[in-house]
């Protein structure tokens, strides 16, 4: 149980650039892919800002037969894979019949493919609904299509914990490739709530952010925080053994997923205190790190006042007076869903990688009392070797990941 698992491979589609270059790129100069939605009337609903993925062409990235049986959020997934398989160089055909495997995270399913096809339903009548409605809306659609896709035979499963959801998947690659289940996994989380009925089903959570400035309407750890923007796209990894990726001739292996841990906060009222802090604990103790070896802590930063205060009061509680810098470059993408966390992942990776952690934009009044070292303004150059992923769930999940270079 002490294989070092590692990344060799990315794919990222977010609203601020499509493919890991753009997006990297986009995040290292700030840009923001935060705007009004545009892909439908959004004035009904009082959210009017999202993070949309503009630039993604489907026929452009997805074989033509699939476009009919999916919906955005799997093809977000199918091309997103694709790059991930191209950037590890690892050839699916040759492994073992059952040696790779799917394991994705999703916090929505197919919102706008079911939607379609229950308006067909109702306007048109059950013969005019699409026999792909069957799948295509499931939360596990996106395991399965990939597993079709590069025949990874092997395990295979989705992880739906919302927010968190994506570390706890590629938690989950990782336990199967130590326990010699699979030579390589696709692991990772994306998902697409940007159609009418996929806001209806968030806003009533009542955390999103009103505001219909881009600029002012996700501010996580600001004194003008006033909810979430929501967000899609995500990210694929490929994971593997670090010695078999060695010696298969992996062209890049980015970084050692070294830690992981997850709890759940109690209910409100209880009494007892919130679960982040031994989250993180938990994951540097299985990563055997110390709280003053992490390089930088990429915050879950749930632009929700309260639970802002709590992640910043664990993160104190755990790094103390010392601090760490902490980077949100999803203020330039919105709360992904399980997208948000493995997209969060490639980051802390590609900083590792170049020696560059991203700055949050649109922030520029952070309360004291939260004694945080943010990134602002400009990304800060510094050495990364430990950097810790945080992603929590509404509900009370929290995960808590550590990536480290190899």
């Amino acid at each position: 149980m002490n294989e070092r698992i590692v990344v060799t491979g990315l794919g990222v589609v977010a609203p601020n650039g499509v493919g890991t270059d753009e997006h990297w790129d986009a995040t290292i100069a700030t840009r923001s892919g935060l705007g009004t939605i545009s892909r439908f009337d959004p004035t009904p609903y009082p959210v009017r800002v999202g993070g949309e993925v503009a630039a993604f062409a489907a026929a452009e990235h997805v074989p033509g037969r699939l476009i009919p049986q999916t919906d955005r959020t799997t093809r977000f997934a199918l091309a997103a894979a694709q790059w991930a398989v191209d950037d590890a160089s690892v050839d699916f055909a040759a492994l073992g019949t059952y040696d790779a495997g799917v394991i994705t995270a999703s916090g929505c399913g197919g919102f706008e493919f079911g939607q379609r096809e229950l308006q067909k339903l109702w306007s048109q009548g059950p013969q005019r609904v699409s026999a792909y409605q069957s799948f295509a809306w499931f939360y596990a659609v996106n395991t399965g299509q990939l597993s079709i896709r590069h025949g990874a035979r092997g395990a295979g499963s989705v992880v739906v914990t919302e927010q968190a959801g994506g570390l706890d998947a590629l938690a989950s690659a990782r336990r199967r490739l130590r326990s010699g289940d699979l030579s390589v996994v696709l692991s990772g989380g994306v998902d697409a709530p940007l159609s009418p009925w996929g806001l209806t089903a968030q806003i009533p959570v009542g955390l999103l952010s009103t505001r219909r400035d881009p600029e002012r309407a996700y501010l996580p750890f600001d004194v003008d925080a006033a909810g979430y923007v929501p967000g899609e796209g995500g990210a694929i990894l490929v994971v593997e053994e670090l010695v078999a990726a060695r010696r298969r001739g992996a062209p890049t292996v980015y970084g050692e997923i070294a830690g992981y841990a997850a709890t759940f906060d109690p209910r409100p009222g209880s009494g007892r205190p919130p679960a982040l802090a031994r989250a993180i604990r938990g994951a540097l103790a299985d990563a055997r790190t110390a709280p003053a070896d992490v390089d930088v802590v990429f915050a879950d930063a749930s632009g929700v006042p309260e639970r802002d205060t709590a992640e910043a009061a664990a993160l104190r509680e755990v790094f103390g007076a010392r601090g760490v810098p902490v980077s949100v470059p999803k203020t330039m993408t919105g709360r992904l869903y399980a997208g948000g966390a493995p997209l969060d992942v490639a980051a802390a990776l590609l900083s590792i990688r170049d020696g560059v952690v991203p700055a949050a934009v649109h922030l520029h009044r952070i309360p004291d009392g939260y004694g945080l070292d943010l990134v602002l303004g400009e990304p800060r150059e510094l050495p990364v070797r430990t950097a810790l992923v945080v992603a929590r769930g509404h509900g009370g999940f929290n995960s808590v990941l550590v990536v480290r270079a190899v």
